[in-house]
């Protein structure tokens, strides 16, 4: 019996540790979430995350406030890929860099071409950005089949997707402007960097309080106050020795890998999926703004990483590794058009105070994503077999 127990132990703790167990476990959470909502319940559902709490929505604050904290966990690993990881050489970080212009212009531009001139142009930046949870998680279902280079260049490729919506956000989802609390939020980031660079305060505490102030000040100024988690993760002190447990920015990304992974994004998921199916769904999927979405991500995604990075081997500016194939890549950029948490996070903010908008572009992101895990998973398996 002991031994039946330490085996369960082992195999949940390796399930718990995997990448692809928080996919899996976010994929429950969102069919959790859809059935609820359209159940019996549904409405009693929908109505407890719009139950306010200090002048805010419960989904308000999930949005607002945890995703500051996953944007805390995207702004370290950037910070990691930046010194220590694939991004660390310029040489090697021009494949994903360039796969990842492709795969943000592309997708904006096919949204934007169908949109131009419609209430439904801000959603441009929806099929933008890679869910790097779920499109890692697919990969990890191939195991050895796929060379260990493209789980490099896929992680590279969805962190700068990542680091090019947040950018987005900052720049074109900032509905009003207060420069006065922007300013402020601008002064605290540049005080804490003073205590990294200047003073080289190694303690947590005091960036943590400084980020808090940060976020309210943010929030506050009208930029999304999610950015300020960016903005945190790189005035935290780092250590350009890989893996340094002595590093402040190493240990709290380390403290945050299984809060983010099983709790943050569980709970985003079941805040923003609760979507009510109608008698005219259909329909919704058809329209200019659903189009743009759905092709966006499962055609613009893999035809621009594509494309552009053939572009940039063919004029000698990058090269492949040499166990990756342009299949691989192809297969990389249909994993490209999972986009979930990131587009169901910029449809809230482009389309805000509506509703049914808001609904029909979430349903043509989950269609839209599952497509392009499903297609990316077979074609990965079929281009690469298992060696006999």
């Amino acid at each position: 019996m002991a031994d039946i127990q330490a085996t369960l132990s082992r195999t949940f703790s390796n399930f718990f540790d995997s990448e692809k167990s928080s996919g899996i476990f976010l994929i429950l959470c969102t069919v959790l979430s859809l059935l609820i909502a359209n159940s019996g319940l549904g409405a009693s559902y929908l109505d407890f995350w719009h139950t306010e709490i200090a002048g805010m929505s419960i989904e308000h604050w999930v949005n607002d406030a945890l995703m500051a904290i996953f944007f805390l966990f995207v702004g370290l690993e950037l910070e990691r890929e930046l010194y220590n990881g694939e991004l660390s050489n310029i040489k090697n970080a021009l494949l994903p860099i360039m796969a990842a212009i492709g795969g943000i212009a592309v997708p904006a531009l096919i949204h934007y071409t169908l949109n131009a001139g419609t209430p439904t142009q801000p959603g441009s930046g929806i099929p933008m950005a890679t869910d790097i949870a779920f499109a890692l998680g697919v990969l990890a279902l191939l195991g050895t089949r796929i060379p260990s280079s493209l789980k490099v260049f896929l992680t590279a490729l969805a962190v700068m997707d990542d680091l090019g919506a947040i950018i987005v956000i900052a720049l074109f989802y900032t509905a009003h402007l207060a420069l006065g609390y922007l300013l402020a939020a601008l002064g605290v980031f540049a005080l804490l960097i003073v205590l990294n660079r200047g003073f080289r305060v190694m303690s947590l505490a005091p960036y943590l309080l400084g980020g808090a102030v940060m976020w309210f000040l943010m929030f506050k100024s009208g930029v999304h106050a999610t950015i300020a988690g960016v903005l945190l993760a790189f005035a935290i002190p780092f250590s350009a020795k890989a893996d340094d447990d002595e590093s402040p920015s190493h240990r709290l990304e380390h403290f945050l890998h299984k809060p983010v992974a099983f709790l943050i994004l569980p709970i985003f998921a079941l805040a923003n999926t609760g979507i009510v199916i109608g008698s005219g769904w259909q329909d919704d999927l058809i329209s200019a703004n659903s189009a743009g979405i759905i092709g966006g991500l499962v055609i613009g995604k893999p035809l621009g990483i594509t494309l552009v990075t053939f572009l940039a081997v063919a004029i000698g500016l990058c090269r492949l590794p040499g166990d990756l194939r342009w299949g691989h890549v192809f297969g990389a950029g249909l994993l490209g058009g999972i986009g979930f948490t990131m587009s169901i996070f910029i449809t809230n903010l482009a389309f805000a105070g509506s509703a049914e908008i808001i609904n029909a572009s979430k349903m043509a992101i989950l269609i839209a994503s599952l497509s392009a895990g499903v297609s990316g998973f077979l074609w990965l398996r079929y281009f690469s077999p298992l060696e006999k």
